[in-house]
């Protein structure tokens, strides 16, 4: 099963120009069950990513744009009133998919935020006191603009805690860039070119494949230590809470599995830790005002705490 996802990885990268490691966390995110949040700049490629990747999983896809007017129930589903028949039906919303896409999920007020609170957190949508299963494969990949502040409603603290990630998407370079320029004028970037490697079937196999990757008792430590020590410095207004722990333990099993092996490295925490941590934790301050960056303070951190050999 292994060869199979390597597979998609470099079929992935192939369409996807720039984004290699982003790409990789994505995957390893998606692998381990989490939800990942995507932010950068408009035309950096964000809903491409994640179109190009529920294409080659082979799951069903649907994407949500993300408005001041939408509705929980145009997330969610409703009941509706069936003339012909004289009952109420359910009208699923687009929620029920194995990949949505949340596409500039800043862009909606909270309340309507919050309906994918309830079906992140519990993989389940209750419509008018009936509570509905969602698919067994089931994540959210939500996208926002950085840039852009006027009529946005920033993302509640509790909700980014459901992120397993929060990937920063940079532009790609020089050379990349041409070469995407280059397949879109000459019409060779063709979405309808991508055939899924895997199937769903495949990719519950491989989720429990990465279940029995190894954490040692080390690492483990490792992992805690980290956490704990965003609740101890200064630097840091609110640490991360134990979901973050379980979080970056989960996806580092993932990058494990994608790097070949069964047992997970202090190196592999090292890589998952800034995007596990970067939404979870509020500066204090007195940093934010001296211009200090999270993922700079999450460095910083992480080299403090030593490595267990």
């Amino acid at each position: 099963m292994r060869a199979q996802v390597l597979t998609l990885l470099e079929k992935y990268e192939e369409r996807i120009l720039g984004q290699n490691t982003n790409l990789r966390l994505l995957l390893s995110a998606v692998l381990s069950g989490g939800h990942v949040l995507l932010e950068g700049v408009p035309g950096t490629g964000k809903t491409q990513m994640v179109r190009t990747l529920a294409d080659l999983l082979g799951g069903s896809f649907r994407r949500i744009q993300f408005t001041p007017d939408l509705l929980p129930s145009d997330i969610t589903g409703s009941m509706i009133y069936n003339m012909k028949e004289g009952t109420f039906e359910t009208l699923k919303g687009p929620v029920f998919t194995n990949i949505l896409l949340a596409d500039e999920i800043n862009r909606t007020p909270a309340k309507t935020q919050a309906a994918l609170l309830e079906a992140m957190e519990e993989q389940q949508v209750t419509i008018q006191g009936n509570t509905f299963p969602l698919p067994d494969i089931f994540f959210v990949v939500a996208t926002q603009n950085p840039i852009e502040f006027e009529g946005t409603y920033p993302l509640p603290e509790a909700q980014q805690d459901r992120f397993l990630f929060k990937l920063k998407i940079d532009f790609p370079s020089f050379a990349e860039e041409k070469s995407v320029l280059k397949q879109v004028l000459e019409k060779s970037f063709d979405t309808s070119l991508v055939t899924p490697v895997l199937d769903m079937e495949a990719f519950l196999t491989i989720r429990k494949e990465i279940q029995r990757v190894t954490i040692g008792d080390g690492v483990l430590d490792y992992i805690m230590q980290i956490v704990r020590k965003t609740r101890e410095t200064e630097s840091i207004r609110f640490g991360a809470s134990t979901r973050a722990a379980i979080s970056i333990g989960k996806a580092c099993q993932a990058w494990a599995y994608l790097a070949g092996r069964d047992y997970v490295t202090p190196d592999d925490i090292k890589i998952v830790a800034k995007p596990s941590l970067r939404h979870r934790i509020q500066l204090a301050p007195h940093v934010e005002m001296e211009g200090a960056a999270v993922d700079q303070i999450i460095e910083e951190l992480v080299g403090s705490v030593p490595v267990p050999r």
